[in-house]
């Protein structure tokens, strides 16, 4: 297993505000979205390594479970938990204590690192298996229910996806083997529901019916989007100019660029709400709204002439903000 060392990853100490890991977080998000990356063929999965570490470090709870690692966070390579301690409760509390009914996934959208300490990967626990005197049970039992996470892009919630996934036991169990399946993720899925996949949970026993798969989903964070709901947030970052003399500025959307009207002295904190610009709601039941939150961004840089022009509006403007 690779450890991921998720300060890294956003280039950020490990002392760093949660203001400064918000910050360095949108600014590689930006750059690395597959949407605008220049290289779309490395920035899938560089967004998605992003996306980890802001879920881990970005939450205050998982960073301080992250953080008690203590001194194995210094290890490079291939990262095993210590013999005896299991991979979860010695460090912190990560989970259940790994058991033969755990499983290890792959292509939910999290790494092997991020499944094993924060992952919910163990199989339900189902009625209690009959045995005869032989020891195996001749009474058909339905196998029991299995559970991890998925990273679900704002892209598959507006349009639904199917996604590949590995699962395998991490030791014993009744599924050792590797199984490759095909799961759907349905449009307008939300955060913190979970998706059914019937009959993909470990199999039964003495000829019963296999258990299913749940897959509780995690939003993938957006760099411009904030999810609330079935409504988007983002902010409009305006020029102090088009906030004092209005403006008409394009806004790339989910559903495809608009243009929003900004009225004459428009102050930060605006909302212009668009409806039916959010995510969808279900299957036919619309979409949620987009709330475009206005922004009014000064410049930090000014050339002589610039400076010039900003000292003669102070000197003979008639505004006064106190």
């Amino acid at each position: 297993m690779k450890f991921r060392d998720y300060y890294e990853v956003l280039g950020v100490a490990r002392d760093a505000s949660q203001d400064d890991i918000r910050k360095a977080f949108r600014k590689l998000a930006r750059k690395y979205h597959p949407d605008v990356a220049a290289n779309k063929s490395t920035a899938e999965e560089k967004f998605k390594e992003i996306n980890e570490a802001y879920e881990v470090l970005g939450d205050p709870e998982k960073r301080k479970k992250y953080n008690s690692l203590g001194e194995h966070w210094k290890h490079a390579g291939d990262f095993s938990p210590p013999p005896g301690g299991g991979a979860y409760g010695q460090w912190g509390g990560f989970g259940d204590q790994e058991t033969e009914d755990a499983y290890h996934f792959e292509g939910t959208g999290f790494s092997d690192f991020f499944e094993n300490f924060f992952g919910r990967r163990s199989s339900q626990q189902g009625a209690p298996r009959r045995a005869t005197g032989s020891g195996r049970s001749t009474i058909p039992q339905r196998g029991r229910d299995i559970e991890s996470e998925i990273l679900v892009g704002i892209d598959e919630v507006m349009n639904g996806s199917e996604r590949e996934l590995v699962i395998q036991a991490a030791r014993g169990g009744a599924a050792r083997e590797r199984r490759t399946v095909t799961i759907r993720i349905p449009r307008g899925v939300g955060e913190g529901q979970r998706i059914r996949c019937a009959g993909l949970g470990e199999p039964g026993s003495a000829g019963g019916p296999p258990g299913d798969l749940f897959l509780r989903v995690r939003l993938e964070r957006h760099p411009d989007f904030r999810v609330d709901g079935h409504d988007l947030y983002f902010d409009l970052r305006l020029a102090p100019w088009e906030a004092v003399l209005g403006a008409t500025v394009p806004v790339r959307t989910p559903h495809g660029g608009i243009n929003i009207k900004v009225p004459p002295g428009t102050e930060s904190g605006t909302e212009f709400r668009l409806s039916g610009k959010g995510l969808p709601k279900g299957k036919d039941e619309g979409h949620g709204s987009l709330f475009a939150v206005a922004q009014v961004v000064t410049p930090t840089e000014l050339s002589e002439e610039e400076t010039r022009h900003w000292q003669a509006l102070a000197t003979n403007s008639s505004f006064k903000p106190r």
